[in-house]
């Protein structure tokens, strides 16, 4: 059974790797265009509560985004260990515990709404509009967060590629609907909403059907409600609502106190460096999501020596391959802004390389998270996750007052906070559950600190020599840095085992081309 399940994991592992690609490549696609739309339709202080909205609707599901993350633990062992009765018992109870979880925080919802104008700063005139965006984004947030008990079970059975069809459908609905109600009948803060509802309505449907087709075994049924599991459920869940609020503090507070500290305008400007920030964490996500059901199958199997070694490899091919995003915005930082959003913003490349330099390395740490929800170990990294989030919230505040930086005194308290939990606390609980030494993490880390330097000074130097940069030239410079940084990588930086897991992530042609060229290795 084990050899059946790891060869099936490592025959998926090509596909799932390539669907996030797809979804990566379309998030940045749409995330990068929609910016400069909708501040060309909007202006910039109308864009800046877009993702304010987001941030706070994040609070709002953080209670049944996190029973999902425990009902992925008990269901993906459950499935994999061919327990259905078990794994009946844990659907319905998730299913049934968290729909009444949403009818409960819909008050929540309807008051927070109420009184979003009277919080934040809204540019006047907008302000029932942006009542309704609120409204929107939550009511979408709780459907894919309840339509969750669906997608989970395409997570336990490894189909990450179906997963990012779900999360497609739902960027393409939603982007789509935006373009269209902005030209018929016109730009409005409140039709954003409208068409993140109907996004994830649509994909929430879809997550059914593939749901049904890829697990017949699970099936909606009351009786199959325990109360024995949600103690269980609870308990995991309970300790990852606290660390996902200490997470918000950590990554999504920031706007929230741009807003309330200097107003509408300037929470518009950082929001337009802030996006880089978020598509680089979005790539972490999506790199690290791949090996998250592996993790579990393989604690389900009690093959802990395999997760010890994948876990030290997956942090060094994080640190790799965060480098080269994050190098080619911090390097072309001021001609990247000039293309993107017009030359009166270039003044904005301090800032967006700030908040998004430390990502190459606080990102590379995502693969060990995995290991605390594979061993039920969430109560430690919770309490100090938000004790970390409410120091990041304090600091975010007083430092700005203090020094008079503005909002970067902001990203400053941030960076400060998030490095110390990423590179000290997150190895060092890992390696304690792991019983590992802590230094076989931290040494993973050094090479993408190198590589982001690297980078970051070869495109600066370029954009230096060059300048000014087109659109053309900007694209033919990052390639062409990206193909020699990616062949000196698998050429001298990986060891045997790390090529040969690097391999097992490509599609099987591809897997016979480099058995005779980058991966013919004699070592």
């Amino acid at each position: 059974m084990q050899t059946e399940t790891n060869q099936r994991f490592t025959a998926q592992l090509p596909r799932n790797l390539a669907a996030n690609i797809a979804y990566f490549l379309a998030n940045i696609v749409i995330g990068v265009l929609l910016v400069p739309y909708f501040i060309n339709t909007l202006g910039v202080a109308a864009y800046g509560i877009i993702p304010l909205a987001t941030s706070i609707t994040g609070y709002v599901a953080i209670v049944v985004q996190s029973l999902n993350t425990a009902v992925s633990r008990f269901l993906t062992i459950d499935l994999q260990r061919r327990d259905y009765v078990a794994a009946n018992r844990t659907f319905n109870t998730s299913l049934f515990g968290l729909t009444l979880a949403i009818l409960l925080m819909i008050p929540v919802i309807l008051v927070v709404a109420y009184f979003i104008p009277t919080i934040f700063h809204v540019p006047a005139g907008q302000e029932n509009d942006a009542i309704l965006l609120f409204l929107g984004v939550s009511a979408a947030f709780l459907i894919r967060a309840w339509s969750g008990n669906f997608t989970v079970q395409l997570f336990a059975y490894n189909r990450l590629d179906l997963q990012n069809l779900v999360n497609l459908t739902n960027l393409i609905v939603q982007t789509g609907l935006i373009v269209l109600l902005f030209t018929f009948p016109g730009p409005s803060l409140a039709l954003i909403g409208w068409a993140y509802l109907a996004g994830a309505m649509t994909a929430s449907v879809i997550s059914f059907i593939l749901a049904r087709r890829i697990c017949p075994y699970l099936l909606i049924s009351i009786s199959s409600f325990d109360r024995r599991k949600v103690r269980d459920l609870c308990g995991l869940g309970g300790w990852v609502v606290i660390d996902q609020i200490g997470t918000l503090f950590l990554f999504q507070i920031d706007l929230i106190v741009v807003n309330l500290l200097f107003g509408e305008t300037l929470a518009g400007e950082y929001a337009i460096a802030l996006q880089w920030g978020i598509l680089m964490r979005s790539v972490a996500g999506m790199l690290a999501g791949v090996l998250v059901p592996t993790m579990l199958s393989y604690y389900a199997l009690k093959q802990t020596e395999k997760i010890i070694k994948i876990t030290k490899s997956a942090i060094k091919f994080m640190g790799f391959a965060m480098a080269l995003p994050t190098g080619l915005v911090c390097g072309f930082a001021p001609q990247l802004l000039t293309i993107w959003v017009g030359a009166e913003y270039a003044g904005l490349a301090p800032l967006l390389a700030l908040l998004t330099a430390h990502l190459a390395v606080n990102m590379s740490v995502l693969p060990l998270f995995s290991v605390n929800v594979a061993y039920n170990r969430v109560r430690i990294p919770g309490l100090v996750t938000i004790l970390l989030g409410t120091a990041n919230l304090i600091l975010a505040i007083i430092l700005p007052l203090v020094t008079g930086w503005g909002y970067y005194g902001v990203a400053v308290a941030g960076v400060i906070i998030l490095t110390f939990r990423h590179t000290l606390f997150v190895p060092w609980y890992a390696a304690r559950i792991l019983s590992v030494p802590m230094t076989i993490y931290l040494r993973s880390l050094v090479s993408g600190v190198h590589a982001t330097l690297l980078i970051g000074g070869v495109a600066t130097v370029f954009a230096v020599v060059t300048t000014p940069l087109s659109l053309f030239t900007l694209i033919i410079a990052g390639a062409v840095i990206s193909l020699v940084y990616g062949i000196i990588v698998l050429e001298f930086c990986l060891t045997p085992f790390e090529k040969q897991l690097f391999e097992s992530y490509l599609p099987p042609r591809w897997k016979k081309f480099n058995e005779t060229n980058l991966f013919d290795n004699k070592d």
